[in-house]
Order: C-alpha cells, then sequence, then structure tokens
C-alpha cells in the first residue's frame, strides 16, 4: 500500500519538561542484527508494513547527520549513533500511524515501516528522538486534501470510541506528544510516531574536559561553566548528548543532574544543574520569583549605550526573535540594563577559528566593545524564558554581538536600508496588513542560520537570595590566549 503524506511542522503539542533527568546509556539490543539499511529520502515511499505516513519536507539543512556518512550509489546507509559525526546533513522526521497489522513492539514496527536497523532504532529511542501520542495530532494548514483524509479517517469518533486507551481522555489529550523511552514499549492500531532519524547532534560534549567545567558542587544542585555548543537540557530529538548527562557523568553522580534553567547554545557560561527533583522545583520558584540574577558578558561589533534598553518581543515561539521599541499588545516586555561597555580588540583569526566564530560580514574589525548585562526580564509564567533576548536587543540596537550569523546579518541590513524593519526606527507604513505580513516575512529573511558554536556571549555571573550565593565562571573565549 502506497503510504500518504502529512507535512513536517507539524504542531502536534510537544514540550520539552525543564526538570528532565539523563542517564547514563546502556546496552541496547545486543542480540538483534546491525547490518545497515539503504534508503532514499523522498516525499512518498511505499512501506513494508500497511500504515499512514506522514514525511517531513526538507526545508532546513543545518542539523548533523545522525548516523554512518558511508553512502552506496547515493543511498545513505544507517548503522550506529555514535561516534558522533562532524558533518551536517538535511533533517529527516518521519510521521507514522500504526495500522492493525503494525501492533507490537515499537522498535519492531519502525524497523519494518521504514527498514532501519534495529539498533539504529534503539539508539534513537536512547537519544529521545522517537515521539508518540496515542490519537494522531491534527495536521497543520499546508496539509494536502488527502493528508487531511487520512487524518479524519484515522481520527472518526466511531473509530476512537473503539479504543480502551482513550477512554476518559479528551481528543486534545490523547494527542499530547511524549517520549518513546523503551525499544520494546507496546504500539496500538491508530498510534501516531514522530521519528527524527537525523537528530541534531553536538560534537562539541566529546571534546570538552567536563570536570575542569565545574564551578560549585552543592548538596542540592551543581553550578557548571557551559561551553559553547552545547545543549544544557537537550533539543526535541537529543536529550543524550547535554551538558546535564555529561557533568552527570564526569561527577560519577548516581542521580542524573537536572536542568534548572537554559541559555543559548551558542552560549557559554553558568548553568544550574539540580541533583533532586525537589530542588528543581524550589530553583524554579526563585526564578519565578525574581530572586535569581544573571549578568552577561556581551561582545558587541558597536557600542552600546548604558542604562536599560527596553523592547517588546514578538509572542512566536521560534528563532529569529523579532523586537520592537513601541509597545506593542500582547508582545512580551524584554529589558536589559548595560552597566559597562568598554572597547576592546577585536578576537585575532587564531581565536575565532578556534571556536568557530563565523565571520557575518561586518566589516569594522579593529575593535568591539565588551558590555556587561544585567539581564531584567527572562522568565514569563508558562511560557518559560524569552529566548534569544540579548541577541535580538542588541542586534536591534545596531550592535549586533560577535559571530552571532542569526542577527548580525539583519543588523547590518537594517544599516545599509533603514526602512527594511518593519518594527525599526524607520518603519514605513503599510496599505494593508497583507503588505505588513510580506515586509514581515521579508525581515525574517534577513536573518541568517544559528550560529555553528561560539558566538560573543557569556554567562559570567549567576547569585541568587540577594547574593548568598554568588557563582561566576572562568574568562570568556575572547580574553583566553
Amino acid at each position: 500500500m502506497r503510504s500518504p503524506t502529512l507535512a513536517s511542522k507539524f504542531s502536534n503539542g510537544l514540550f520539552l519538561v525543564s526538570c528532565r533527568s539523563y542517564g547514563r546509556p546502556v546496552a541496547l539490543l545486543p542480540n538483534l542484527a546491525s547490518s545497515p539499511a539503504r534508503l532514499v529520502s523522498t516525499s512518498f515511499r511505499s512501506r513494508t508494513v500497511k500504515a499512514a505516513a506522514f514525511e517531513c519536507d526538507f526545508s532546513k539543512s543545518d542539523v548533523a547527520h545522525a548516523s554512518s556518512p558511508n553512502s552506496v550509489n547515493g543511498l545513505q546507509e544507517y548503522d550506529r549513533l555514535l561516534p558522533c559525526p562532524s558533518h551536517s546533513s538535511p533533517p529527516r522526521i518521519e510521521h507514522l500511524v500504526v495500522p492493525e497489522e503494525g501492533e507490537g513492539p515499537v522498535l519492531d514496527y519502525i524497523r519494518r515501516a521504514l527498514d532501519l536497523p534495529p539498533l539504529f532504532i534503539a539508539d534513537l529511542i536512547h537519544f529521545g528522538a522517537v515521539h508518540y501520542a496515542i490519537v494522531c495530532p491534527q495536521p497543520p494548514p499546508t496539509a494536502t486534501p488527502e493528508q487531511v483524509r487520512v487524518f479524519k479517517e484515522v481520527t472518526k469518533p466511531s473509530v476512537l470510541r473503539k479504543r480502551a486507551s482513550i477512554k476518559g481522555k479528551t481528543v486534545r489529550e490523547a494527542q499530547k506528544t511524549f517520549r518513546i523511552s523503551d525499544p520494546g514499549q507496546f504500539v496500538e492500531a491508530g498510534t501516531y510516531l514522530r521519528i527524527h532519524v537525523h537528530p541534531k547532534r553536538f560534537p562539541r560534549c566529546y571534546e570538552i574536559d567536563w570536570k575542569s567545567r565545574i564551578i560549585a558542587v552543592a548538596e542540592s544542585y551543581v553550578v557548571l561553566d557551559k561551553p559553547a555548543g552545547t545543549s544544557v537540557g537537550g533539543t526535541t530529538d537529543n536529550i543524550e548528548e547535554t551538558c546535564a548527562t555529561f557533568a552527570t557523568r564526569a561527577l560519577g553522580l548516581v542521580e542524573p543532574l537536572k536542568t534548572t534553567h537554559q541559555i543559548d547554545n551558542c552560549s557559554e557560561g553558568c548553568v544550574v544543574l539540580a541533583r533532586t527533583k525537589e530542588y528543581c522545583s524550589v530553583f524554579h520558584g526563585k526564578i519565578r520569583d525574581k530572586k535569581v540574577k544573571k549578568l552577561y558578558l556581551a561582545l558587541a561589533a558597536a557600542p552600546t549605550p548604558l542604562g536599560i534598553i527596553t523592547h517588546y518581543m514578538r509572542p512566536v515561539n521560534m528563532a529569529p526573535r523579532l523586537v520592537s521599541e513601541e509597545f506593542t499588545k500582547g508582545w512580551y516586555l524584554c529589558q536589559l540594563e548595560v552597566m559597562e561597555c568598554k572597547e576592546v580588540a577585536w578576537p585575532d583569526s587564531i581565536v575565532e577559528a578556534e571556536y568557530c566564530v563565523e565571520d557575518c560580514g561586518w566589516t569594522k574589525k579593529n575593535v568591539a566593545y565588551e558590555c556587561k548585562i544585567n539581564l531584567l526580564t527572562e522568565f514569563k509564567p508558562n511560557i518559560g524564558r524569552l529566548m534569544m533576548q540579548i541577541r535580538a536587543q542588541l542586534a536591534a540596537c545596531g550592535a549586533p554581538i560577535v559571530g552571532d550569523s542569526a542577527y548580525m546579518p539583519a543588523a547590518i541590513a537594517e544599516m545599509v536600508n533603514p526602512g527594511i524593519n518593519p518594527f525599526g526606527k524607520f518603519k514605513k507604513g503599510y496599505a494593508s496588513e497583507d503588505d505588513k505580513a510580506a515586509a514581515v516575512a521579508e525581515w525574517v529573511a534577513q536573518h541568517g542560520k544559528e550560529p555553528t558554536l561560539a558566538i560573543g556571549l557569556q554567562a559570567c555571573q549567576i547569585s541568587w537570595d540577594d547574593e548568598e550565593h554568588v557563582y561566576e565562571a572562568r574568562d570568556p573565549w575572547w580574553r583566553r590566549t
């Protein structure tokens, strides 16, 4: 049976729990065959198992490949997720609905549906790259009529009434996604699966001396000097290659460390990891009650004025984060205080190469400006942190962070054409909402991809309880020689 497809941007209620814990890797099904399978990433494929399959569009190309780089006759070979590759390849996300004849262990079904090696699938599950929902989530507006038909077929009330697993749940509750944690987990007919075949990878994790990055070890928490190019608590498709995991192993802890807050992958500096679930909740409370203070060092390409800088951030949970100086109803208040701004040397080519700092097209590289920043707004109830706040605000001030390949290109574009930013000081008037939407889309397009490793941003100090606890990071990368 030829399987219909569904667009990959599937808004399926996925959420990341910041109190997540991480254990040591385990031996994954050593008795199963591990010979690599080959397949081509195409929009339509026939399956070895009857299934309603939903495949992604391949619009992104900056996710590291999750498998062996080997290929035969142009066809990808899949073996194991480790050792971690250093190169990148397009993402591949598979969306499947389990048919009646596919019921059984999830690993077995995925193996037959996608023709992938069992050990590779087990690795994906260990990495947290396989998600499920009892009921297939609502397809996106971009879905084709055939895709919508498939969704309606598997979610008809007459079909759902026969499924004992959803009794007592609303359809919305049954459509929430969770991670598969066990290769032997049973999946029944109608179960939705999302498989990130190419998880985002973090090769930097394997290069770090993690013991040297530990700032403090207390009874209920650990303070880590996070390296740039790593994830504090993981991504949608990778909860294995994280600071929490590697710090746990470096310290030889039995109980896995848990994330309490985040900083961007391309940033470095102080993060607090909880040793217990109880302290994880306690620290979240301190953040909500504004008892936690963070100071940052930012290496900007231009000087910034001292004092409080205020913007409002568009409430869209995806990059780039757009900000405006004007109050806009529903947008999030963003405030930071520039406490110091001093002229320093722009990092030389050797240092930039060591930390993979991207060029981004900035022409004036005689000097840079090191700014000490007090982040005044970071946590909002129910929405978590205001991601990329410092990066977006400084870029909006014409002082983008060195190496920030996402925001510096837009800042340069606005310098050349001040009216291009629909939220900037020189924004134009628009005859219609469609014209404004087109201008916003054009402005978004001026932004670049996320940095591959480091930018000039460090969480240099963290303190809480009126500075009863104060911890500082080592010198930022641009000061090291």
